[in-house]
């Protein structure tokens, strides 16, 4: 299997300078890799240094503790769409799914629709540290309702990252139609195959050159 073609090569350090933009870029053209994922800032940059080359350009919105007004998550979509993004990973409203509101799926599907309506992906991280095995079914479940293409594990900030088998209560509920991302801490061969394994169909890492090295035979 080739690892690499799973994975979305990432930085999204707060520190991040238009170098470190260009060296991830071709770091992704040089190891094959699915495609990168930037902050929405450098998303022009990225997408100018893609060129035409097949590499998938992914940003977020509402990123990292999601609880941004819906209005703000929207315009962040349509401007990351507008500069060049192919996919958006939007964090969704912990607070909101945690009150119960019936909110949650609204916002969803209203970012599903904008995205969907100029042929772009959408995945939503559900921040699966902050939520009990029965919420992640749940959540998984409001995602799909809500039309979603990925459910996303996690945005790197919460006290933990993806988790084998948070993997699998996903794959246990969503439709072969909707993929799965396992993001955060995610830094061997091994932790990268073992979400391979359990369903993910993409895998969002800072460390894809190390987890690819991993796969060559050792002299």
């Amino acid at each position: 299997m080739n690892l690499a073609s799973f994975i979305e090569h990432t930085n999204l350090s707060p520190v991040l300078t238009l170098k470190d933009i260009d060296t991830l870029v071709d770091e992704a053209r040089q190891h094959h890799f699915f495609g990168v994922c930037v902050p929405p800032f450098w998303v022009k940059r990225a997408q100018r240094e893609i060129g035409k080359d097949s590499i998938t350009l992914v940003t977020v919105a509402g990123f990292p503790l999601g609880y941004t007004m819906t209005e703000t998550k929207l315009d962040e979509i349509s401007r990351a769409i507008d500069n060049g993004a192919d996919e958006i990973d939007v964090v969704w409203n912990v607070s909101s799914f945690k009150t119960g509101m019936p909110w949650t799926k609204i916002e969803i599907a209203k970012c599903s629709k904008l995205a969907h309506d100029q042929q772009k992906i959408l995945k939503v991280i559900i921040e699966t540290a902050y939520l009990t095995d029965s919420e992640i079914i749940e959540a998984s479940k409001i995602c799909v309702d809500a039309g979603v293409d990925f459910v996303k594990t996690s945005t790197g900030f919460a006290p933990s990252g993806a988790k084998a088998e948070q993997i699998a209560l996903i794959k246990s509920v969503v439709p072969s139609t909707v993929g799965i991302k396992a993001s955060g801490g995610i830094k061997t061969y091994d932790h990268a195959m073992a979400m391979v394994n359990a369903g993910a169909n993409r895998i969002g890492t800072s460390s894809g050159i190390t987890i690819v090295n991993q796969t060559k035979p050792q002299s």
